[in-house]
């Protein structure tokens, strides 16, 4: 089978039409993560969701998850599954679906919840209409995890944020069938620093954590800071020129 992905937001920030936060959407019935991205899709589009993979729980991974369960929720016959670490449900239970930033629907309407938690750990896959997503082990401020999405004949790992880590190149490298990477590169090296303190990464630093990896594939950069963006990409050309980085886009469609 092919796997069709598409790009709903990938940017670091908000400000004009084309940035928007991280959200892709596999085929018509998967996101990876709820951004702000997610606010561009139809009403009709937005039914189609029946499962959300969220690799951590900041606001620019998660923002419209909360509006999309009160969007359509009374349009659909069965829950929304938001997957997830524990850690995380955790969190979206007790800081945003907790009664005083939004309502519970895990909870309402009663007997017929517009969204459903399941807990996964790192390691462990779901297979959905023959589509496998697997959480893999990466390092962030808060738990969080990286997805690897694979179609049978070819894979697709979403870093999700992360700073340096040695377990998160131990499971690529694992992977057989690996044809694209998407990961992230927040800021540019002058801000070096920051990105050590947010564990996140510079180019210089992605750099360094690209020579732990042993297979080929496309790689693809996002999550670039918009004031900043520019100037980390070019930063990223220049230090990853062997691996040919190519800036990922909203609206961009992966096939794999």
């Amino acid at each position: 089978m092919t796997i069709h992905l598409r790009i709903l937001g990938c940017s670091g920030g908000i400000g004009g039409d084309a940035l928007r936060t991280t959200s892709l959407r596999v085929d018509d019935d998967i996101l990876i993560d709820a951004g702000t991205g997610v606010g561009d899709l139809t009403l009709d589009e937005l039914v189609r969701i029946d499962h959300v993979f969220v690799t951590h729980s900041h606001l620019d991974h998660i923002a419209c998850l909360p509006l999309m369960a009160d969007s359509v929720g009374d349009l659909r016959d069965r829950p929304v599954v938001i997957h997830a670490i524990p850690e995380v449900i955790e969190i979206l239970h007790d800081h945003i679906f907790n009664w005083k930033v939004w309502p519970d629907f895990t909870k309402i309407p009663v007997g017929q919840p517009f969204l459903r938690y399941e807990p996964l750990a790192v390691g462990q896959t779901v297979e959905l209409g023959g589509r496998r997503i697997t959480a893999l082990p990466v390092d962030h401020t808060v738990p969080a995890v990286a997805y690897r999405v694979d179609s049978g004949a070819a894979s697709l790992v979403f870093s999700g944020d992360t700073g340096p880590c040695d377990a998160f190149w131990e499971a690529v490298n694992a992977i057989d069938n690996l044809r694209h990477l998407i990961i992230e590169c927040a800021f540019p090296d002058s801000e070096r620093r920051l990105a050590e303190v947010s564990k996140h990464f510079c180019p210089a630093m992605l750099a360094a954590e690209l020579g732990k990896l042993q297979r080929p594939c496309a790689l693809h950069i996002t999550h670039l800071k918009p004031a900043l963006s520019d100037e980390t990409m070019a930063e990223a050309c220049d230090a990853l020129s062997a691996w040919n980085p190519q800036r990922l886009h909203g609206g961009q469609v992966i096939a794999f």
